[in-house]
């Protein structure tokens, strides 16, 4: 049986190094300067470091993991004492070990926490196994950043596993009555994101429920290497700004198999992010999958490589979306929406280059470039009058714009400086302006 590991272990080392280097001697093409003749990074010091890391991986995943569990450190679970310490503690211990290692919080408690920050790097490969429940506190005082609940930071390799239980409760409803999009008589101020994952390679995010997250709900901020799947994530139509899954500065991230339904977009992608995949949504109630806000306080945003393949959208508030400021530059490309149901949404395709949500914004010149977006196989109803609004800049127009077998009955389309081509099968029919 040792022999046998002992050359399992070979193998899948030999075959993670090959990838290594071919990976490595790929990037090292594109990350050379044509202009200064150097290469803009130590590339034998990285590739040195990857295979270092692969190792470690390969031998851990031979080794049945070490479980730390957060009652073994004085967690509670009685959803009233204050678990947070604990669970700072049983971290460092699972953080630190060596080999593969499982965090567990146990099933059928609840978990009172105030915010927590999880930092990494580790020299463990973690699971944080999520059985029971995560229960934020409504305190403004127990937070020490009013932007984040959960964080998980700079930790490679991690897994997220919620189980057939695990639940995320960022108990909102406190925050929300608070909100001045609620109340406008109230001051505008920040609300934590319930779970964040920050700077972060080759993340697993499985089987999680999240819900009534204060703010957003899962953002994935400067990660690469994301898998996200089967995740529920639940708050009411009116929860304020409460987005699904928030993806920023991320690439080569999949969401798959999962439902969202919230007060905000059920899924957000911001600038800096490339090669998106999202497919098998469910989404709604919502503002439904938006690629931006961009280019906002006249900012520089890029995005590119965004495929939604497979989505059910009912009673959003808008379809598929793409939205910029004025006064924005930058670039979002390499754009496919398809295989997409909606049932009565409102704006099911939308472009619109004139996106404001401040009390006031000022006509700009510049502005965020958008083209070729397809948009293929998508069906459906409206719930607005206008279908397909294309609403696109004069300075920069949206180019290489493409519908291709669309069918969205109970609508018009409205379309302004876009370069459209109707391919097969498109109602209703937007021309070129």
């Amino acid at each position: 049986m040792a022999h046998c590991c002992t050359v399992l272990t070979g193998l899948l080392v030999w075959s993670l190094l090959m990838l290594s280097w071919c990976e490595a001697s790929r990037n090292n093409i594109n990350r050379y300067d044509h202009s200064y003749g150097t290469f803009k990074s130590n590339s034998l010091i990285k590739r040195r470091d990857d295979i270092t890391r692969l190792k470690s991986v390969a031998r851990a995943s031979l080794r049945l993991p070490t479980t730390v569990s957060v009652s073994d450190f004085g967690a509670k679970g009685d959803g009233k004492t204050d678990d947070t310490q604990a669970f700072v503690n049983a971290w460092k211990k699972a953080c630190s070990s060596s080999g593969a290692v499982n965090l567990l919080v146990p099933e059928g408690k609840t978990y009172f926490l105030k915010s927590i920050r999880l930092n990494g790097p580790c020299t463990s490969i973690l699971t944080v196994q999520i059985l029971g429940t995560l229960s934020a506190s409504q305190q403004r005082s127990d937070y020490k950043d009013l932007s984040k609940w959960i964080t998980f930071d700079g930790v490679n390799s991690l897994t997220v596993d919620g189980g057939a239980t695990g639940t995320v409760n960022g108990n909102g409803e406190t925050w929300w009555e608070n909100s001045c999009k609620r109340n406008e008589a109230k001051k505008c101020t920040k609300a934590p994101t319930a779970l964040t994952f920050y700077n972060s390679k080759n993340l697993r995010v499985n089987n999680l429920r999240v819900k009534d997250a204060q703010q957003i709900q899962i953002s994935i901020e400067k990660c690469s290497n994301v898998q996200v799947s089967n995740v529920e994530v639940t708050a009411p139509a009116d929860s304020p700004n409460t987005d699904g899954i928030h993806i920023t500065n991320t690439q080569n991230i999949q969401v798959s198999k999962s439902i969202i339904g919230t007060g905000d977009d059920c899924i957000s992608i911001e600038s800096g992010s490339q090669n998106v995949k999202i497919n098998d949504l469910t989404c709604g109630p919502g503002h439904g999958i938006s690629i931006g806000s961009l280019g906002d306080d006249n900012s520089k945003a890029f995005v590119s490589g965004v495929t939604v393949d497979g989505a059910k959208l009912s009673g959003t508030d808008n379809g598929v979306r793409i939205k910029t400021y004025q006064g924005g530059s930058g670039t979002a490309s390499n754009i496919i929406f398809q295989n997409i149901q909606m049932e009565n949404v409102k704006n099911p395709i939308i472009i619109d280059q004139d996106y404001c949500d401040k009390s006031k914004c000022t006509e700009q010149k510049s502005a965020v470039q958008i083209k070729n977006v397809v948009y293929r196989n998508i069906s459906g109803t409206s719930a607005s009058d206008i279908a397909i609004t294309f609403n696109c800049s004069k300075n920069y127009p949206c180019q290489g714009i493409v519908l291709d077998k669309v069918n969205i009955k109970g609508g018009k389309a409205s379309c302004s400086n876009a370069n459209v081509m109707d391919k097969d099968g498109v109602l209703p029919q937007c021309k070129s302006t």
